[in-house]
């Protein structure tokens, strides 16, 4: 297999904490976090593309050795799809594509040999996709008409009994392309490829969200 190419969709528009991709976090800015875990991975990274509308970011981009893709504006709107704009970035890349590994930006920390990792089973079991989950250890449940419901437990069951349940972490996606060309990045024959870290705990979306990312960030980068 040849190496993968990375993608990592970073649009300028955010509404819950402005301009997050550009925020400095840590020692250099959100995005460039996930074009560094890249190309650290270099053995199995090829190339690194940002794809945005936004020229600040396409700035950043820039300057942490990533390769830009324009994004269109109808691309970018707060309803588009992911798989979208890597649909639209493997065919404005000039050269071909065998896997694509997407990253988001909201996801900066990730342990460092995931990738190494994930691509290993990836290979190995012959997948066209696979995806990163965690273990849930909440109790859920359903409020109805004021009345609340549990769902996945029994009162007074205790956290250790409970079903394992798994959330999808945003880590990582590795993908054939075969399966973005029809607007695919996982379905339900994917691999879900578990990660027990405290890093699967972080997705930047609001300010609250980067604020606990800072301490994750300043707690545990012995194993970042």
């Amino acid at each position: 297999m040849k190496k993968a190419t990375a993608i990592i969709p970073a649009r300028g528009g955010s509404k819950r904490l402005p301009n997050k991709n550009t925020l400095l976090f840590g020692d250099k800015p959100l995005l460039a976090h996930s074009i560094a875990y890249a190309q650290a991975n270099s053995d199995i990274i090829n190339e690194v593309y940002v794809s945005t509308d936004c020229p600040t970011i396409k700035s950043i981009a820039l300057d942490y050795g990533a390769k830009v893709i324009d994004r269109p504006d109808d691309l970018c709107g707060d309803d588009a799809p992911t798989h979208s704009a890597l649909h639209h970035a493997i065919q404005n890349i000039n050269e071909p594509i065998d896997v694509v590994v997407l990253l988001q930006p909201t996801n900066p920390l990730r342990p460092r040999h995931l990738l190494n990792d994930a691509m290993h089973t990836f290979k190995n079991m012959n997948l066209k996709s696979l995806f990163t989950v965690s273990r849930s250890y909440e109790k859920l449940g359903r409020i109805v008409d004021n009345s609340y419901t549990p769902y996945n437990y029994n009162i007074g069951q205790r956290t250790q009994d409970l079903e394992p349940l798994y959330f999808e972490n945003g880590l990582l996606y590795i993908t054939k392309t075969e399966l973005i060309q029809k607007h695919i990045i996982f379905n339900e024959k994917s691999y879900p490829f578990i990660v027990n870290h405290k890093f699967a705990q972080i997705d930047i979306d609001t300010q609250d969200d980067f604020e606990y990312a800072e301490y994750i960030l300043k707690t545990y980068n012995e194993n970042y």
